[in-house]
């Protein structure tokens, strides 16, 4: 489980759904596979949430009902594919399209937390040095101008160590907030908000929400349910409230005869790519596959938009630090110059 959210994470789904997609396919009913799976399962929460599980279809629940009363630990995206397999009669897919799902999920998971690791250290490089020279600087400051009479080095070192326990107490306050907010499914409409609106990480969210969306409706539409469950499952899957409004919008058109493609004409967040694939899918019958096309597409740009955020990123840092360290040191030699200029009465 994660910090902020109670679900599963999605390194332990990735052999959840492999070994599953493996055994159904063997042609070994569901319950048997799950009691298999848990078998291999070492993570106490993932055991007790497939226990729970394989309980409520041996009590008579269809494979829906059971993983939506697991819905504190499992992702929508789990648990409306495998509800909408179940229906349409296609579980072994989307078993083994969950994997692969999962499987790049965690790749390009990989892939960010990779990128961001250097601008990160930068970032808290910069922190420490940064406070600990403006510090100093002031202390020496304070010498010139007659303030202070000596400069202690036990007392600074004692100074500056309270002051980052006092930042770090702070942060954690914060971050603290932060995760009992998401535990309480509250944060998700801040937090939504932030990344959904606020530049840089806006554009990005949104295509890996879209790409989500897009992936998923595909999957449900191959299953053979009707397009207006697909809409609001796969509307559901693309996890950000804001994103998942917008979508929902589309459905009551939908009802009222519209096709897909006049249904999202609306969309604040389908770009015209998007709705250029959702179209040709329509008119050639072949909306499965452009579905998957454009998923597959908002992915590819998400990536490199991944790429170019964190690329930013480090570059900002790095300029930040110059600045900083600039300005430590025009500020150090013009308090020197200065108090020698009053020592000699210029």
């Amino acid at each position: 489980m994660g910090l902020l959210s109670a679900q599963i994470a999605t390194k332990k789904l990735v052999p959840l759904c492999r070994q599953m997609a493996s055994a159904y396919d063997a042609g070994i009913p569901i319950i048997r596979t799950l009691e298999m799976v848990r078998e291999g399962v070492k993570d106490r929460q993932l055991r007790d949430t497939l226990t729970h599980i394989g309980d409520d279809l041996r009590r008579g629940s269809t494979l829906g009902e059971a993983v939506r009363n697991q819905s504190k630990y499992l992702s929508p995206v789990l648990i409306e594919l495998l509800a909408s397999g179940e229906a349409g009669g296609k579980l072994d897919v989307m078993l083994r399209d969950l994997a692969d799902y999962y499987e790049d999920r965690l790749e390009m998971r990989r892939r960010i937390v990779g990128m961001s690791i250097y601008p990160g250290l930068q970032l808290v490089a910069a922190w420490f040095l940064g406070t600990f020279a403006l510090r100093i600087l002031g202390r020496v400051s304070g010498i010139m101008s007659g303030s202070t009479d000596s400069f202690n080095l036990t007392a600074f070192f004692r100074d500056y160590v309270m002051f980052q326990a006092a930042a770090m107490t702070a942060f954690a306050i914060v971050a603290a907030a932060c995760i009992l907010l998401a535990r309480a499914g509250l944060f998700q409409w801040i937090s939504g908000f932030v990344t959904t609106f606020i530049w840089p990480l806006g554009p990005v969210v949104r295509k890996f929400a879209l790409a989500r969306f897009f992936r998923s409706m595909s999957l449900m539409v191959g299953s053979g349910m009707h397009i207006q469950h697909c809409i609001e499952r796969a509307a559901a899957v693309a996890a950000n409230p804001y994103i998942e409004r917008d979508l929902l919008s589309a459905i009551p058109k939908v009802r009222r005869g519209a096709t897909l493609t006049e249904a999202f004409a609306g969309s604040r967040y389908f770009s015209p790519v998007a709705r250029e694939m959702l179209m040709v899918g329509e008119q050639t019958g072949k909306l499965e596959e452009s579905l998957y096309k454009a998923s597959q597409y908002q992915y590819e740009e998400a990536a490199h938009a991944v790429h170019i955020l964190t690329r930013v990123g480090g570059v900002a840092i790095v300029l930040a630090v110059a600045g900083l360290i600039g300005y430590i040191v025009i500020s150090f030699y013009a308090n020197l110059y200065g108090g020698i200029m009053n020592e000699l009465g210029v």
